[in-house]
C-alpha cells in the first residue's frame, strides 16, 4: 500500500486535492484518515470530503459538537475510518484510490495535516482482547466475522476510568457508517458506558454473517451522569456465547372449664359467635377480588412491555431497558430470556398451594359433613378465601416479575412490587385471622389499603430523591397509621375509628398512664405493639434522615419487618400457651429461615439499577453464575419463590387448637 502524508497552505477561494492509491489483497483492509489544523476560526472552517469507489465522507475543521444547553466542543483534530472495501473471491489483489479534497472560503492562509494510514488490526477475534484509543472527533470502528461454530457473540467493553461517557453500537455492513455522536443513534443496537457494556449479538439477526462494533465519545458526560469530557482508554472482549397447606401446631388442652348447662369445656372455636357460613364467603371475596385484580392488572402490563420490547428491537436502543447485559440471553424477541425463566418458580409454586388448599378445602367439606368431631369442637372455623388469594398472589408475582423483566425501566417498577405488597399484607391478614376470625378486615378494605401503599410508592419513586417535603408527609402518615393501626389491634377492632380518635386515645393515655398508672390489660399485645411502633418510627426517621433512592424496596422492607415481627410474635404466644411444635411446622420454619436468608444475599447482589443512568447501570452488570445461563437474579427469583412457598405453610393452619394431629394425618396422606 502506498501512505501518503501532506502539508497544504489555502488560500482565498481555492482548494487542494490528494489523490492516494493501494492495493486491496483478499483480507477485508481499512483506511484512516487523520487531519488536524491550527485555525480555530470557526467562520472559515478547512472542510475535507473524501471519495472512494462505493461512498463520499465529509468533515469540517475545527470539528463542532453540541451538547447539553446548546454548549459547543470544538476539536482542532479529526481521525475517520473509511468505510472498508472487500475484494470479490476471484479477482484477488486489486488497486483502489481514494480522492481526498480540501478546500476553504478563508481570506487567509490556513495550515493544515493530512494523513492516511492502513489498519493493521481491524478484523477482531473471538476470546482475543483488543485494545484502542478513541475520542470525540477520533470515533473507532472494527469488523467481526462469526466463526462457523458459533451461533452469537458477547461484546464487552470496559475501560477503566469511569468517564468519559461512550456509545457502544452493533451495526450491518453498511456504508456510510455512523460513527458519530449525533448520528450513531441511526443504525443497529446501542449502549451507553461508562466503564463497561455488553451486547449480545446471534447470527441470525446478520444475513452477511458479520457486523461492524462502533465506539463513539460523547463530548460531555451528561447522558452518563456525569458533565467534564475527555478521552477514554478502552478495552474490548469477545466471547463465545454457548448457546403443604400451612404450619401445624397442636394443643389438645381446653381453654378452661365452663360452668353451663350444656357444655362442659370452652374450647376456641365456641369464641367465634358469627355464623360460619356467611364468614366463609366474606373470606371468599379476597379470593373473587384479586382474580380481579389480577386480570385487569396483567392485561396492559403485558400490552405495555410487548411495546417497550419491539421499540428496543426496532430502534436498536439497549438504553432503554436495564438488563444485566453480561448474563442476557435472548430468545425469539425477548432480549432477556433468562431473567424471565427464572420466575417460573413462582406460578408452579404458587399453583402447588393452591392445589394443597383445594385438597384441604375438600377433606375439611367431607368431615363436616361426616359430622367429625375435630372439625366440629376444635379450633377455630376454617376459611380458606384467604389461603386461595395467597397462592394467586404468589401467582401473580411470578407473572408480573417476568413482565417486569422483559424490559426493567423506571417507568414499570411497580409491576415487580405491587402483589409483593399484597403478599405481605395478605399473610399479615392471615395470621390475624386464625385468632380473630369474628374482626378481620373486609376484602374491600384491604384492597383498598394495598392500593394506597402501591400510590404512595410510586409517588415515593418520582418525588422522593430530593423533595424533603415527600419525605415529612410520608414519615408523618407513616408514623399516624401505625398509632391507628395499633389501636384497632389492641382494642380488637371496638375501638371507633373517626375523627376523634385522637382525642380519645389522648384521654385514655391521660387517665391510664398520667392520672392513675395501671397495668395494660392486654399485656403481651401491649408488648407486640411497642416494639412494632420502635420499628416502624424507626423506618420513618431513617428515611426522613437518609432519604433512600430506592423507595419501592424501603416500602418493601417495611412490610416484611412487619410480617416478621407479628409471625415472631405469634409462635412466641403459641410456645407460651404451652402448645407444642410439631415437626412438619418445625421443618417448614427452620426451611424458610434458611432459604430467606440465602435469597436475600442473592437479592442484595445488585446487577442493574434504573435509578442511574444506563451507561453507570452497566457498571454494576456481572457474568451468570448458574448453568452459565443464569445471573444472581435469577437465583434469587427461584431462591425466594421457595422462600415464600415455605411461609405460606408456615402460616397458621385454618384449623383447630387440638386438631394439630389430624390434620397432621392430612398432610402427611397429601404428600406421600
Amino acid at each position: 500500500m502506498k501512505v501518503s502524508s501532506g502539508l497544504g497552505c489555502l488560500f482565498f477561494f481555492f482548494a487542494s486535492a490528494h489523490t492516494y492509491l493501494y492495493s486491496l489483497f483478499p483480507q477485508v483492509d481499512a483506511v484512516r484518515v487523520y487531519v488536524n489544523s491550527s485555525s480555530e476560526n470557526l467562520q472559515y472552517p478547512v472542510l475535507f470530503v473524501v471519495r472512494q469507489q462505493k461512498g463520499v465522507l465529509s468533515w469540517q475543521v475545527p470539528l463542532i459538537f453540541r451538547g447539553l444547553y446548546q454548549r459547543t466542543y470544538n476539536y482542532q483534530e479529526v481521525s475517520r475510518t473509511l468505510c472498508p472495501s472487500e475484494p470479490a473471491p476471484d479477482t484477488g489483489p486489486s488497486d483502489q484510490i481514494i480522492f481526498v479534497d480540501v478546500a476553504s472560503m478563508a481570506p487567509f492562509n490556513i495550515a493544515y495535516e493530512l494523513l492516511v494510514t492502513r489498519l493493521e488490526s481491524f478484523q477482531l477475534k473471538t476470546n482475543k482482547p483488543f485494545n484502542f484509543t478513541a475520542s470525540p472527533s477520533q470515533p473507532q470502528y472494527f469488523l467481526y466475522k462469526f466463526p462457523q461454530d458459533v451461533d452469537s457473540v458477547i461484546i464487552k467493553v470496559v475501560s477503566d476510568a469511569v468517564y468519559p461517557c461512550s456509545v457502544v453500537s452493533v451495526q450491518d455492513i453498511v456504508c456510510p457508517v455512523y460513527d458519530l455522536d449525533h448520528n450513531v443513534e441511526f443504525n443497529g443496537v446501542y449502549q451507553s458506558m461508562t466503564k463497561q457494556a455488553a451486547i449480545t449479538v446471534q447470527r441470525k439477526d446478520f444475513p452477511g454473517e458479520q457486523f461492524f462494533v462502533v465506539f463513539v465519545i460523547k463530548p460531555e458526560d451528561y447522558a452518563c451522569g456525569g458533565s467534564v469530557p475527555s478521552s477514554i482508554h478502552g478495552k474490548l472482549c469477545w466471547e463465545t456465547d454457548f448457546v403443604g397447606l400451612s404450619g401445624l401446631w397442636s394443643s389438645r388442652k381446653p381453654l378452661g372449664p365452663y360452668c353451663g348447662r350444656v357444655q362442659v369445656f370452652l374450647y376456641l372455636s365456641d369464641l367465634s359467635r358469627k355464623d360460619r357460613r356467611i364468614v366463609s364467603k366474606k373470606y371468599k371475596i379476597y379470593f373473587w377480588n384479586i382474580i380481579t385484580i389480577a386480570v385487569f392488572y396483567a392485561l396492559p402490563v403485558i400490552q405495555l412491555v410487548i411495546t417497550y420490547q419491539t421499540v428496543v428491537n426496532v430502534t436498536g436502543n439497549q438504553d432503554i431497558c436495564y438488563y444485566n447485559f453480561l448474563c442476557a440471553h435472548p430468545l425469539g424477541v425477548l432480549s432477556a430470556f433468562n431473567n424471565i425463566l427464572s420466575n417460573v418458580g413462582h406460578m408452579l409454586l404458587g399453583f402447588l398451594f393452591l392445589l394443597i388448599v383445594l385438597r384441604r378445602d375438600i377433606l375439611h367439606r367431607r368431615a363436616m359433613e361426616m359430622k367429625d368431631v375435630y372439625t366440629l369442637d376444635y379450633g377455630i372455623p376454617k376459611h380458606f378465601g384467604l389461603f386461595y388469594a395467597m397462592g394467586i398472589a404468589l401467582m401473580m408475582e411470578g407473572v408480573l416479575s417476568a413482565c417486569y423483566h422483559v424490559c426493567p425501566n423506571y417507568s414499570n417498577f411497580q409491576f415487580d412490587t405491587s402483589f409483593m405488597y399484597m403478599i405481605a399484607g395478605l399473610c399479615m391478614l392471615k395470621l390475624y385471622q386464625t385468632r380473630h376470625p369474628d374482626i378481620n378486615a373486609s376484602a374491600y378494605s384491604a384492597y383498598a389499603s394495598f392500593a394506597v401503599v402501591i400510590c404512595l410508592a410510586v409517588l415515593g419513586v418520582v418525588f422522593g430523591k430530593n423533595d424533603m417535603w415527600f419525605w415529612v408527609i410520608f414519615s408523618l402518615i407513616h408514623v399516624l397509621a401505625s398509632l391507628a393501626l395499633s389501636t384497632q389491634i389492641y382494642y380488637m377492632g371496638r375501638f371507633k375509628m373517626d375523627l376523634g380518635i385522637f382525642r380519645r386515645a389522648a384521654m385514655v393515655l391521660y387517665t391510664d398512664c398520667i392520672q392513675q398508672c395501671s397495668r395494660p390489660m392486654y399485656m403481651d399485645r401491649m408488648v407486640l405493639l411497642i416494639v412494632g411502633n420502635l420499628v416502624n418510627w424507626s423506618f420513618a426517621i431513617f428515611g426522613l434522615v437518609y432519604r433512600p433512592r430506592d423507595f419501592a424496596s424501603y416500602i418493601l422492607g417495611i412490610f416484611i419487618c412487619n410480617l416478621l415481627l407479628y409471625l415472631a410474635f405469634y409462635i412466641i404466644m403459641k410456645i407460651r400457651s404451652s402448645e407444642k411444635l410439631l415437626p412438619i411446622p418445625l421443618f417448614c420454619i427452620v426451611a424458610t429461615a434458611v432459604v430467606w436468608a440465602a435469597a436475600l444475599y442473592f437479592f442484595f447482589q445488585t446487577l442493574s439499577s434504573w435509578e442511574e443512568t444506563p451507561a453507570e447501570s452497566r457498571e454494576k452488570n456481572r457474568s451468570c453464575i448458574l448453568l452459565g445461563f443464569f445471573d444472581d437474579h435469577d437465583v434469587w427469583h427461584f431462591l425466594s419463590a421457595a422462600a415464600l412457598f415455605f411461609s405460606f405453610l408456615v402460616s397458621p393452619a385454618p384449623g383447630r387448637a387440638g386438631s394439630g394431629g389430624y390434620v397432621l394425618l392430612l398432610l402427611e396422606k397429601l404428600f406421600l
